[in-house]
């Protein structure tokens, strides 16, 4: 009975590595934070936050999610510079 013949790749890849710059310690755009106002990490954690609770009170019904996100941004930025104002 013949065996059947597994298929060889004769060319080469080149596959270029792409490495992320060093982060140091003290990055230039969080040096003037003050301690009380929320890094942009965290501005972007509590939009997930309320991004999900409007998902969950619409159901989990998916397909809304930019309208969701972008609720939950305006929502959050908008608390965020009326604290700063305060």
């Amino acid at each position: 009975m013949p065996r059947a013949k597994t298929p060889r790749t004769t060319t080469s890849t080149n596959k270029q590595v792409i490495t992320m710059p060093e982060v140091s310690s003290t990055s230039p755009a969080r040096k003037n934070v003050s301690p009380n106002s929320p890094t942009p990490i965290d501005l972007e954690a509590k939009i997930r936050e309320r991004a999900y609770q409007l998902y969950e009170e619409r159901g989990r019904v998916a397909g809304q999610e930019n309208e969701d996100w972008l609720q939950a941004e305006r929502e959050i930025l908008s608390r965020h510079q009326h604290q700063q104002s305060a």
